[in-house]
């Protein structure tokens, strides 16, 4: 694997892993809203899902798929689901939001787990970061041989 097809791997992962970020600081920052967008039911928790692709970008690669060892997968951002309970209920007639029975809805949103999700997402983006510069120094090095 050449050192450009490296670099292009990961920075398809720090793109998933910000991606991953995102949504999780939105479901943190929307843990308490009960008015989604349109004004209809609570938020809806977001949660990314991501799959790996061939890194197919030379024109020669996509003709003959001569590149078929699998050492270039990329990872790209399949798509965002949102949560589709009603969200949890909760007791509380003088809320504005409240139904007929006093109960609003709130986003299913567990602090706890998108804490781990973010420490997750963190730990995948600085290991990523820690792979690009050592690609970057091992390159530095190649190029003093030459000298």
């Amino acid at each position: 694997m050449d050192i450009f097809k490296t670099m292009d791997v990961v920075g398809s992962a720090l793109s998933a892993e910000r991606a991953r970020l995102n949504a999780i600081s939105s479901n943190v920052a929307n843990a308490n809203t009960t008015r989604g967008v349109g004004g209809t039911g609570p938020y809806k928790r977001k949660d990314v899902v991501l799959e790996s692709v061939a890194n197919e970008n030379e024109f020669g690669e996509i003709l003959d798929k001569k590149d078929t060892d699998g050492t270039h997968v990329e990872v790209k951002v399949a798509e965002t689901v949102e949560d589709e309970s009603g969200g949890r209920p909760v007791y509380d007639p003088n809320h504005p939001d409240a139904n007929a029975e006093g109960y609003v809805y709130y986003p299913n949103i567990n602090p706890v787990e998108e804490m781990a999700n973010m420490i997750s997402a963190d730990r995948a983006f600085q290991t990523n970061v820690n792979v690009f510069q050592t690609t970057k120094q091992m390159a530095l090095k190649a190029l003093e041989i030459g000298r």
